[in-house]
């Protein structure tokens, strides 16, 4: 938004006593006889009005320059500070149990997590997002990514089978993130763990794990789906949030689910610092320009016009 104005506009008034000499300050001189005066004064009267004219916009022209005419232009700077999210999802066997969509039985916790997932993602834009699956084995299925799309179409291509699912490495999983993360440089870091098992295949050591989760400074959401101590251990779980400083949530169907993520997602909501600035365009050159051409005019034409 533009606005035009002036940084000192009480200076505006110095025009009144330019006025008022103008009125009463004129010069008198004796009146002395000269025949055919009438046609000098017809010849010269465009070349006074000239000069009038020049004198007259000069001074004007000056005392806006003095008033200072200001152009602002008013914006608003938003600065978003971004996250840096993984997410790590177990990819066992034990995901292909049904019925954990009561309006769609017929859909594994598997699908139905992917689709709780990809709607996560879709609601971080500002964050960059990496994704660890995990069986028997962890892999880093993508890097740390703004590209939401790219992540959704990893995710969709996910199936149970593509890694040896007869085990649930956990733990493993969690130091690759954790790894992933130790290179991100963003102010906040956040990892997010979701299980429907017991780990039963991690060569890492739960105490190691526990320590190295403490020492980094990322929080560690945990979400168990499924009934606890009958599909995961709650207890195992809420150990690993302690120590990411955080807690333990528990899913039994597809709605809890959706309102964990949710819950998670207004918990780290981006940052925004909105900040008004405003630019401003100082124009007194033009008419301090225009002021200095018109005295140099005045001057010229009255001395060379003898007027």
């Amino acid at each position: 938004m533009s606005q035009f104005s002036f940084e000192f506009p009480l200076l505006l008034l110095l025009i009144i006593p330019f006025l008022v000499c103008a009125k009463w300050c004129r010069e008198r001189s004796r009146a002395i006889f000269f025949p055919h005066v009438e046609k000098l004064v017809s010849s010269s009267v465009h070349k006074s009005s000239l000069l009038l004219f020049l004198k007259w916009f000069g001074i004007v022209s000056a005392v806006i320059a003095l008033a200072s005419p200001v152009l602002s232009h008013s914006y608003t700077n938003t600065k978003k500070e971004g996250r840096d999210i993984v997410l790590i999802t177990d990819a066992s066997e034990s995901m292909l149990q049904r019925g954990f969509d009561p309006n769609n039985p017929m859909k594994n916790k598997f699908e139905v997590v992917k689709e709780a997932v990809e709607d996560f993602i879709g609601k971080r834009e500002n964050d960059r997002i990496g994704l660890v699956s995990f069986g028997a084995i962890s892999f880093i299925a993508s890097p740390l990514t703004f590209e939401k799309e790219f992540l959704q179409k990893i995710i969709s291509m996910q199936y149970i089978g593509m890694i040896n699912g007869k085990r649930t490495a956990i733990q493993d999983a969690l130091v690759q993130s954790y790894n992933m993360m130790g290179k991100s440089e963003a102010k906040s870091r956040i990892a997010i763990l979701l299980t429907d098992g017991i780990d039963n295949g991690s060569r890492i050591p739960l105490e190691d794990v526990v320590e190295m989760i403490k020492k980094q400074d990322i929080k560690l959401y945990v979400i168990g789906i499924g009934y606890p101590n009958r599909d995961y251990d709650a207890n195992y779980l809420k150990v690993l949030a302690d120590a990411g400083g955080t807690e333990a949530y528990g899913a039994r169907d597809a709605s809890e689910l959706s309102r964990i993520y949710e819950e998670i997602d207004r918990l780290e909501v981006t940052k925004i610092d909105d900040k008004r600035v405003v630019q401003y365009t100082y124009l007194y050159i033009y008419p301090l320009l225009f002021a200095i051409l018109s005295l140099l005019f005045y001057i010229y034409f009255r001395n060379s016009r003898g007027i």
